[in-house]
């Protein structure tokens, strides 16, 4: 049941149990995770393939791990033009968003006569991109990821997501990834898909870095391969917060709180507000529209309202803001009487969505903002996903004689005290070579 929560009367351990939202259940995902990344990594295909059948479908080989180009032929047919329509306006609005995110390839600076600094950046080669698909089918974020992984100008991008039963990927999923273009799919799900893309086998591509949302189990792997290959931001399962106060319709408020809940059971979704009045009217629309959901997306809603989410009453809009900040939510939405005047006060949020107009079902399909956002609380030093998560930085520097003659004493002095003596040898003799 949806619970209504009173934070000045939560425990020490209440409190940092609903901070940690399902995250809290990852060491037990963690041995699990080893061993399939384990045999993965000592046997290469046999070991994807052993839990490919196993999770994916049982029907799973070498040659049919990877979607050919009859099976990209067969999906378009079979995506619907409105459906279409909807895929391109976001796509439109995704690569505008993330094109503006570009920073210029070069630049230097001259920080004082002859002494030249700056930065070149470059795209990643590969990456590798994960979407899901265990609780629904993610075209979306099949855009979220691979658009800004081309607008940054990656030369090849790998995705895996799981197939159904019968071994076929969801067909508007295939149509975006050629739209976004996406250079290989393969039909690989769980820790097996990363462990995959991690290490590389015979038939499925290493790359340089791989970045997605992923289950619990996911983030285990994720945590077991960072000394492997650049795991990306933590993006675990779906969580949020939305924000309101006395002038709050309830209704929104109600609605809005179940959008990232019907992810999934593991899902967190908090209504934090100060006004207990307020809070039990928007209580009372909860189970209204719950019964409005199928039943499968109403069970996943009232598993996470009851286990990770809820009411949170505060005793101030401040104490309110105070524990957003602490939380530090993936999904932030701003109901309040003035959301712009609050934006100032809120420092970590993975995106923060403003007034009534604004609910994340817009964000993550049609605004364009990044809908792959950092979980568990790493929105305190991660951001969304954009175009910088597939670049690299290479610093530069150029010094021409006058530069080299105005920091010579400088190196040599601070080399010295540091007792490299290489480092000082190399700029005394370069004087009498230049």
């Amino acid at each position: 049941m949806t619970r209504i929560l009173k934070l000045s009367h939560l425990t020490p351990l209440q409190l940092n149990q609903l901070k940690r939202r399902s995250e809290q259940n990852i060491d037990q995902a963690l041995a699990i995770a080893k061993d399939v990344i384990e045999q993965v990594r000592t046997e290469g295909d046999a070991g994807v393939l052993h839990y490919s059948r196993q999770f994916d479908f049982a029907g799973a080989t070498a040659d049919n791990l990877r979607v050919s180009e009859a099976e990209f032929a067969e999906a378009e047919k079979l995506v619907d033009p409105e459906l279409r329509r909807a895929v391109e306006h976001a796509f439109r609005n995704i690569e505008k968003v993330h094109a503006g995110q570009m920073p210029p390839p070069m630049h230097l600076a001259e920080i004082e006569p002859g002494v030249f600094a700056g930065e070149k950046i470059t795209p990643l080669p590969t990456v590798g991109l994960y979407v899901p698909r265990g609780k629904g089918a993610f075209p979306s974020m099949m855009l979220m990821l691979a658009v800004p992984a081309r607008v940054a100008g990656v030369k090849k991008i790998v995705v895996c997501t799981p197939p159904d039963q019968e071994g076929k990927v969801e067909p508007v999923s295939l149509v975006t990834a050629r739209m976004a273009g996406v250079d290989e799919v393969y039909k690989l799900g769980g820790v097996q898909a990363l462990a995959a893309i991690a290490y590389g086998t015979k038939t499925v591509s290493k790359v340089d870095k791989l970045i997605g949302p992923c289950s619990v189990y996911g983030a285990a792997a994720k945590r077991l391969l960072s000394g492997i290959v650049d795991v990306g931001l933590p993006a675990g399962p779906s969580e949020s917060i939305v924000l309101a106060d006395e002038t709050t319709d309830p209704r929104l408020a109600a609605l809005d709180l179940l959008i990232e809940a019907e992810h999934g059971s593991d899902s967190a979704a908090l209504l934090v507000t100060h006004c207990e009045n307020f809070a039990e009217k928007a209580l009372g629309y909860l189970g209204e529209y719950l019964e409005k959901l199928p039943p499968w997306r109403k069970k996943f809603c009232e598993d996470g309202l009851g286990s990770y989410g809820g009411i949170l009453l505060t005793e101030s809009l401040q104490a309110s803001l105070d524990f957003i900040n602490d939380y530090a939510p993936e999904h932030l939405q701003v109901l309040t009487a003035d959301p712009l005047k609050l934006v100032g006060k809120i420092d970590n949020a993975g995106e923060i969505l403003l007034g009534n107009y604004t609910p994340s079902s817009a964000a993550t399909y049609a605004i364009g903002v990044n809908a792959v956002l950092p979980t568990g609380g790493f929105a305190r030093s991660y951001s969304a996903v954009s175009v910088f998560d597939f670049l690299k930085r290479s610093t530069l520097a150029y010094l021409t004689a006058e530069g080299f003659a105005g920091v010579k004493e400088t190196v040599t002095t601070l080399a010295d005290y540091e007792d490299f003596p290489a480092h000082a040898l190399a700029i005394r003799e370069r004087q009498n070579l230049l």
